[in-house]
């Protein structure tokens, strides 16, 4: 791995809340409050955390598909938030997004050579006779039979419906994917399926991968380093390895408790985790976890952990491990 393709600097995104019949702004929503991170050319980042805890939108606002409302994406040394129309239109050739819905994501009315052709159609990448040639290819090289280009998404199965949203990221040759929880609609006995074919891409093609799940085990499968979101904030990023074997942050003892386990027999002690998560548009002073957290004290209720490099590589923003 090489120095990083993609460099994100205190990411903000913020949607108003607006009331009244002149709809002002009586507040935010924080869905992502300040993340900092890194992933090199190869590395698979997996990003994990419970169902609104900002995954989903930190994805789609380093591709500016939300708009930011502070902070700095840099993609091979640019800032991508200062980009202009023109120039963010090229980029869409460098940065593309594998959407969790496999069927919603997909044009219902069009077949499926259509869906793979828009692209190569938008970026001028081939021409007319060269296109169904491209698009069996993109076919084949994710499992499809060439000829299901004729047919329409409804006539395939989950499986199948999100190899063919792989393939339509991979139709513009991309260097980083954002993959929106690609397994998440899929029954298990696909999901490993799904699962080998994106690492076989990445090896085969050199793709750096931004990994969004909430589920720890899968994200262990595919990532070389994992971070943990909490409420729209970072609470650990580890190596996956390092994060599992020596976890350091309640909120990533508490998900890890709840893996279940292959051995019927085996038992692991389960952290019950009290109270619903906070609301994003007014969250906790000091550490955001603090209502929820089992160990927190009288410091956690006041002021913000600082984020701390306890080991090599092993980064966490808790006031026990300062």
């Amino acid at each position: 791995m090489s120095d990083p393709v993609l460099q994100v600097n205190s990411l903000a995104t913020h949607f108003p809340i607006r009331r009244g019949v002149l709809r002002r702004t009586v507040g935010h929503v924080r869905a992502v409050d300040g993340i900092s991170f890194s992933v090199k050319r190869g590395e698979t980042l997996g990003v994990v955390g419970e169902s609104g805890c900002g995954k989903t939108t930190m994805g789609r606002s380093v591709l500016r598909l939300i708009e930011p409302t502070g902070g700095d994406v840099f993609y091979n040394g640019r800032n991508i938030l200062n980009f202009s129309k023109s120039e963010l239109r090229n980029l869409r050739r460098e940065m593309q997004i594998v959407f969790q819905d496999p069927f919603a994501s997909l044009n219902p009315r069009y077949r499926i050579y259509q869906t793979l052709s828009e692209p190569l159609i938008i970026h001028n990448l081939c021409s007319p006779s060269e296109r169904m040639e491209r698009v069996q290819s993109l076919l084949a090289r994710v499992g499809l039979d060439p000829d299901d280009a004729r047919r329409f998404p409804h006539e395939f199965s989950g499986g199948q419906r999100q190899r063919i949203g792989i393939a339509r990221a991979l139709a513009v040759n991309p260097k980083l994917l954002v993959l929106d929880e690609p397994v998440a609609a899929l029954d298990v006995s696909v999901q490993s399926q799904v699962l080998n074919l994106l690492v076989d891409l990445q090896k085969e093609l050199g793709l750096t991968y931004i990994f969004v799940a909430h589920d720890l085990s899968v994200v262990r499968h595919i990532s070389h380093r994992i971070m943990v979101l909490y409420l729209g904030r970072m609470a650990e990023i580890a190596d996956a390895d390092e994060l599992f074997e020596n976890p350091l942050h309640p909120y990533t003892e508490a998900l890890l408790s709840a893996i279940p386990m292959p051995d019927p027999d085996a038992r692991r002690e389960r952290i019950i985790l009290s109270g619903d998560v906070p609301n994003p548009a007014n969250p906790p002073k000091g550490c955001v976890f603090h209502t929820r957290c089992p160990l927190a004290q009288d410091v956690c209720k006041s002021r913000v952990p600082e984020w701390n490099e306890v080991s090599p590589n092993h980064f966490v923003a808790c006031h026990l491990r300062a």
